[in-house]
């Protein structure tokens, strides 16, 4: 039985939450192996609306066992809290696991991501304030404190005074703000340790039994690839790795066990946060499908910058990612345009240009060339197959479809659990 990537190919917010859901009922593990509290989830069941923003979207299937893997970074306050309130909402949780070696964001994390933004000022990369940077850069230069910490009290004590010792300089020196008390910090994070003990575990060694074992496991991304640390909008990204090797390493299995990548596309596209957009719109389109849509970021409450479709991006995710199958989502936003433009290429110094280029100056004085594609009118939200769908809108599909350079094998036609065209099975 397979193991399965699915991500996010644009710049997040795809509809990742439904697509995962909806597999959730067939797979065994879902796994979140990136990011932290700063992605967003919105999944539908029924009447019933939950907002995921650090637990992967399978915990909401009672047949499936929800992972948090090592390359996940940890906000304790935030995800005993997500916890609780789905507890209080008659979902289980117990079958949680968390990996010991994720890394745990810290409130001095937060400080320094919110200080740290104020101080660049119109140069600040649009972060969510919530740590995620500070904590990923922490890792890097081995100063981090891992939820294994918690449990010898010596070793965290030892890490966080290193952390803080220039940390602390900075904050007095450069921000003119009070040093932190390493003390309380300590104090603060045990509180957190006999609370999370019951879902530690060793999610590698979990996990590849599990694969050989022919279980399914779904590895989830959050973000999306053009947010990729080192695949993206650099600078304009997050701080890990939403493309598909970032599950290898975020959640520690080999990449000749992974058999399906799945990317998650939204019908048009959408960012949160600063940095180059080609397809963006200022006018009432851009309005429109903010408003249709519900484009407002699940994690950051902030109105999502709206654009047309753009095929260059999308054939950039299905190269960067070695995608097999696309998940089409939110075709049911574009009824009732007469027409929809569809990015198909950049204008950059005058050339046509049908890649993503590798240069930031480049992408971002690209101009979009768009193809007009036929609109349509009939209500798509009850289409149970894809014949169902208007002769315009099936189009739409196949144009987009021959433009991204892989099958799309599903179409979201409604926000709702049960709205969705399955044309191709992910198993």
């Amino acid at each position: 039985m397979p193991a399965l990537v699915l991500l996010g190919a644009q710049w997040g917010d795809e509809g990742k939450g439904k697509a995962t859901d909806l597999l959730g009922g067939s797979v065994d593990y879902v796994v979140r192996y990136q990011g932290g509290n700063n992605a967003g989830h919105t999944v539908v069941v029924g009447d019933q609306k939950y907002a995921l923003h650090l637990l992967p979207s399978g915990i909401l299937s009672p047949s499936c066992i929800p992972v948090i893997g090592n390359g996940v970074v940890v906000d304790p306050a935030v995800l005993l809290s997500e916890l609780s309130g789905l507890n209080d909402r008659g979902v289980d949780t117990s079958k949680l696991l968390i990996s010991g070696n994720a890394h745990l964001i810290t409130s001095y994390h937060t400080t320094m991501d919110k200080v740290t933004e104020r101080f660049l000022g119109s140069r600040k990369i649009g972060t969510t304030g919530r740590g995620i940077g500070p904590t990923y850069a922490d890792k890097i230069n081995r100063v981090g404190i891992r939820i294994q910490d918690l449990y010898d009290e010596s070793i965290l004590i030892q890490k966080v005074d290193a952390a803080l010792d220039f940390k602390n300089q900075i904050l007095a020196k450069l921000y003119n703000r009070r040093a932190i008390d390493s003390a309380k910090i300590v104090e603060e994070l045990l509180t957190y340790a006999d609370q999370l003990k019951p879902y530690v575990s060793d999610t590698t060694l979990v996990l590849n039994n599990a694969i050989d074992d022919g279980k399914v496991v779904l590895f989830e991304g959050g973000q999306g690839t053009l947010l990729d640390v080192d695949h993206g909008t650099y600078p304009f990204v997050t701080s890990s790795n939403p493309t598909a090797g970032g599950a290898c390493t975020g959640a520690g299995v080999g990449p000749t066990k992974i058999s399906r990548v799945i990317g998650i596309l939204k019908a048009y596209t959408t960012r949160v946060g600063a940095g180059p957009f080609p397809t963006e719109l200022f006018d009432e389109d851009g309005d429109a499908l903010r408003r249709i849509g519900g484009e407002r970021g699940v994690t950051t409450g902030r109105d999502r910058r709206c654009g047309w479709f753009d095929a260059v991006i999308a054939r950039y995710a299905t190269r960067v990612n070695g995608l097999t199958d696309f998940f089409l989502t939110k075709l049911d936003v574009l009824t009732g345009w007469e027409q929809i433009p569809v990015c198909v290429a950049y204008e950059i110094d005058g050339k046509r240009v049908e890649e993503l280029p590798y240069s930031q100056t480049d992408f971002h004085h690209a101009k979009p060339i768009y193809e007009l594609l036929p609109g349509w009118s009939e209500d798509i939200t009850k289409a149970k197959t894809f014949a169902d769908l208007p002769k315009n809108a099936q189009a739409y599909v196949k144009a987009l479809e021959e433009m991204s350079g892989a099958p799309i094998s599903a179409i979201g036609v409604g926000p709702g659990r049960t709205e969705t065209i399955q044309i191709n099975s992910f198993l």
